[in-house]
């Protein structure tokens, strides 16, 4: 189920606002990995390989296998800070992950069906995702790069909640322990108000 991705790494000695600005002019991006039982590393990757990898969903929500110096290390993307206007990251925060601790990461859903469901054919009904990404909590081994939401059987007036879901094995949601307030509307389909 978790699929994960291979990146190269090197070791980032200079640490500094002046040593990554250089890094940068250089075509690098300035990161750390922290967490788990070992000290935090700082490291620099490839400026436009990791863009491009920032351009797909699994780059937010997969275990990322982080090669330095032959060493991997599995990690989650727990920050990153862009340029303002530029296509550029300045900085990223890598969290190691323990294959036997429980982990939260936020994942997006993958809407199917919803143009063949009767709502999505009724020229009336509005469908409206009221939710694009959720909180799950799961070991790493059961990390899903998205979760599926199908509104194949989506009707006007229906309202497909967080507690409606179908999860994949081993992942739940902690909001929902939390009580019927916290169980969220994720898609909703409207009829439009006639005039």
């Amino acid at each position: 189920m978790a699929k994960t991705h291979k990146i190269s790494v090197q070791l980032r000695k200079d640490e500094g606002k002046g040593a990554s600005r250089r890094l940068r002019r250089a075509g690098k991006l300035p990161a750390i990995i922290y967490g788990g039982d070992a000290a935090p590393q700082s490291i620099q990757l490839e400026q436009e390989k990791t863009w491009v990898a920032s351009q797909h969903e699994w780059f937010y929500s997969s275990i990322i296998d982080l090669n330095l110096d032959g060493t991997i290390h599995q990690v989650l993307l727990r920050d990153m800070q862009r340029h303002p206007f530029k296509q550029l990251v300045m900085h990223l925060d890598f969290q190691r992950v323990n294959a036997n601790e429980v982990l939260t990461a936020t994942v997006p859903f993958n809407f199917t069906n919803e143009d063949t469901s009767p709502a999505g054919k009724a020229a009336d009904v509005a469908v409206t995702h009221e939710l694009k990404e959720v909180t799950i909590a799961c070991l790493p081994a059961n990390l899903p790069e998205s979760i599926e939401v199908d509104l194949g059987a989506l009707k006007a007036g229906d309202i497909v909640k967080l507690s409606d879901i179908k999860l994949p094995e081993g992942v739940e949601i902690p909001a929902l322990k939390l009580g019927k307030d916290h169980d969220d509307a994720v898609v909703t389909a409207k009829t439009s108000a006639a005039e």
